[in-house]
């Protein structure tokens, strides 16, 4: 299972995101669910979503990919994701929430790693 956390990834470019979060939102999330469905992923991906940026994307589970509304902090529905879950792969640079999930045996990659992953 990969879980992404989406504004950790988003914000890891200056691609000028912070103009329009709902809507690098939606690209990102919309490159997710193509790179699954061209087989560049193995699903289950879960895309966690928080503050503004949750309007860029609704809740649902489509071609594989899961995008979760965290209801406050994106880190703590991350933990409890990688706690809940086994094989947990969790993308993100922020060195707190890897040593979080990491005590709960989740692994973790970086944002680059994923964006390198993604097709356009």
């Amino acid at each position: 299972m990969l879980v992404i956390d989406a504004a950790n990834v988003i914000g890891s470019r200056p691609t000028g995101w912070w103009r329009d979060r709902p809507g690098a939102t939606r690209v990102f999330t919309e490159r997710v669910r193509a790179t699954v469905t061209a087989g560049r992923l193995d699903p289950p991906v879960t895309i966690v979503l928080e503050g503004r940026a949750r309007a860029g994307a609704d809740e649902a589970e489509v071609d594989g990919v899961e995008v979760v509304h965290a209801p406050g902090e994106g880190d703590d529905t991350i933990a409890t994701i990688a706690q809940t879950n086994r094989d947990v792969v969790v993308v993100t640079a922020d060195r707190e929430l890897a040593e979080r999930v990491r005590a709960v045996d989740a692994e973790v990659v970086g944002p680059s790693w994923l964006l390198d992953q993604l097709v356009d």
